[in-house]
């Protein structure tokens, strides 16, 4: 099992032409974007990229453009398992295994309903690892259309497997981060997806950072992943920012991350099949024309942007 490399991987959106249909110019552009601001690797086909929402060929295609344009630079994931039926998501992985991707990604809410136990889940998982042999696999705790966080009897599961490179985690809570990377004992990788945990996580052996705002400031993210040991205090100041920045995922995401990307020349259109343009508020323009403005200087600071 090869794991994925550390680091920061930005949950990647679906840019889309004024008809609705995918714009691969500017997933191209996009991928650029990560490279440029040295981001470890691209989660692509997962919730911020509408997935739900996205049609088998759709997701399929999506995949192989991520990994052709980043030309070996970052580890690509990608995950695009949506059906309700375990034979129908065992089709869409291997779909997705063929685009070339370092790892497929299982989403915790399509082994098992809400109502469900882990013993169901541990057997539909256990299925997809025997119908899928020749894979590394991650596991990710997908918000939507519940969020299914998992048991310690999974993860040790998982990490007994011997299958799976990584977990992303949206538990946001760094004592319960704390205990699961204890639990995987370096087995099985493990990325923080929430902001104001990031630093402390990260002190406590987390493998990496996988969440929204890896689409509006990843080189900061990169910054804190690599020199937060040795500029504590730099790095203390860093996560003030990062925690009131995150606020920003709460407001008509993920037309607020096109709306900055156009801002700083990685053009698209604003459009969405999850979310009407009418979310987007004045308001919202307003707050991340101010958060640009501060990480900006931050960048200039940190990056020496």
């Amino acid at each position: 099992m090869n794991k994925v490399a550390q680091g920061i991987y930005p949950t990647m959106i679906t840019p889309y032409h004024e008809d609705n249909t995918i714009d691969y110019q500017a997933v191209d552009k996009l991928v650029e974007f990560y490279a440029e601001r040295g981001c470890h690797g691209i989660f692509a086909v997962c919730q911020s990229s509408e997935m739900f929402y996205l049609s088998l060929e759709e997701r399929v295609k999506l995949a192989e453009r991520v990994v052709k344009a980043s030309a070996g630079r970052m580890d690509i994931v990608a995950s695009g398992h949506v059906s309700a039926d375990p034979e129908d998501q065992i089709t869409e992985l291997k779909r997705i295994r063929d685009t070339g991707v370092k790892a497929v990604v299982l989403v915790s809410n399509r082994l098992a309903r809400a109502e469900e136990s882990d013993g169901l889940l541990l057997e539909r998982m256990d299925k997809i690892l025997t119908a899928i042999p020749d894979v590394d696999f991650g596991m990710y705790e997908c918000p939507y259309p519940y969020k299914r966080l998992l048991s310690e009897r999974v993860l040790r599961a998982m990490a007994e497997s011997g299958r799976f490179s990584f977990v992303k985690d949206t538990c946001c809570d760094a004592e319960m981060i704390r205990r699961r990377v204890k639990i995987l004992d370096g087995r099985v990788q493990l990325f923080n997806a929430n902001s104001a945990t990031i630093l402390d996580t990260l002190r406590s052996g987390v493998d990496g950072f996988s969440g929204i705002m890896a689409n509006f400031h990843p080189e900061l993210y990169v910054w804190l992943f690599n020199h937060y040991r040795e500029q504590p205090e730099r790095a203390e100041r860093l996560q003030a920012f990062l925690s009131l920045a995150s606020g920003i995922e709460r407001g008509a995401y993920p037309i607020s991350a096109k709306y900055f990307l156009n801002k700083i020349g990685c053009n698209m259109s604003l459009v969405s099949r999850v979310r009407p343009h009418s979310d987007f508020t004045p308001l919202l323009s307003r707050e991340i024309d101010d958060m640009q403005t501060l990480q900006e200087e931050l960048a200039a600071s940190y990056c020496g942007a």
